[in-house]
């Protein structure tokens, strides 16, 4: 089978493909990501997307092998399209999890990648607007001149104290794909991809790449993909708690919804979501400040691809 956020049917149908071609869960896993960064799925996957501060774009990705714990990542990673490859080379080629920054870029370039911008005519023309607009809305806070209304740069001032709030997430500035496979052999993967939070303070890393956050896989319990306000997310390593919740015997739907509740205790504005998947097959979906949320998915009962909706809370 295969699942992921939002309704991006290309990347599910991909992945579908390999999976129907004997393809292992990792091939899928990257071929449907690889799909939403080439077709820039929202604005919030790929090149040419959430621009940060200072008009670039960056990109985070994660891939974890559940038969092995094996797993690799890239965030941060700047002039390099092909994301989600690269975080497999990272787990296939190095004995590292995570690389980040000019350093990711340049481990891309020696492993083949070619260097390109990232940046699009669109992205460039969000940023210009957002800076005509006071450089509203932005992630910073107990800062002078006052963020809400001015640009910066600022300096910290913590006799401004400022409400403790959610960042600006809807439903086209959601942050991620997340994938999920099981394939013939039962092995299970998962994935994510993001350019990660229009106009971001720049080197910020949200959930996405971080294992236990944004994905997470155990052949032996299921797995769990995150996606929404990456910052709020990645607080509760909501992926891992999903599997973890699995492991002690809660159905998928239940454990998803299980961790979206215990976020919404701290941050009841927040906007997320999870899917949960058991090593059966058997699957479920949460989420939290959004209307509700849409998932794809393909498996043998269906041997299509389909758009499945959750109500959220």
């Amino acid at each position: 089978m295969v699942i992921n956020t939002w309704a991006f049917t290309d990347a599910t149908t991909k992945s579908w493909e390999v999976l129907n071609m004997t393809g292992s869960a990792i091939d899928a896993v990257v071929a449907g990501c690889t799909v939403c960064e080439q077709e820039q799925c929202d604005g919030t996957v790929g090149y040419g997307g959430s621009p940060d501060e200072n008009g670039e774009t960056s990109l985070d990705a994660l891939i974890i092998d559940g038969a092995t714990m094996n797993m690799g990542a890239v965030a941060h990673m700047k002039r390099i399209k092909s994301a989600s490859k690269v975080a497999r080379l990272v787990m296939e080629n190095t004995k590292h999890t995570l690389l980040v920054g000019d350093e990711a870029t340049e481990f891309a370039i020696q492993m083949g990648f070619k260097e390109t911008n990232l940046s699009t005519i669109d992205s460039m023309n969000l940023w210009k607007q957002w800076k005509t607009n006071n450089c509203q809305p932005n992630f910073w806070t107990n800062v002078s001149p006052d963020p809400k209304k001015y640009c910066g740069p600022y300096k910290s001032n913590l006799l401004r104290q400022s409400k403790l709030e959610s960042n600006h997430v809807d439903i086209k500035n959601h942050d991620t794909i997340g994938i999920i496979a099981i394939d013939h052999d039962g092995n299970i993967a998962a994935g994510t991809s993001t350019n990660g939070a229009k106009f971001k303070i720049p080197g910020r890393v949200g959930d996405s790449p971080i294992p236990g956050s944004g994905a997470y896989a155990m052949n032996k319990l299921g797995a769990a993909v995150a996606t929404g306000d990456g910052d709020i997310l990645m607080r509760f390593l909501p992926s891992f708690h999903a599997v973890q919740a699995m492991k002690h015997g809660h159905p998928p739907k239940h454990a998803a919804q299980l961790v979206i509740d215990q976020i919404a205790k701290y941050y009841p504005d927040f906007s997320g979501a999870v899917i949960a998947v058991n090593n059966y097959g058997y699957y479920g979906a949460a989420c939290h400040g959004f209307d509700k949320f849409p998932y794809s998915i393909a498996n043998p009962e269906q041997n299509k691809v389909s758009i499945l909706y959750t109500t959220c809370t």
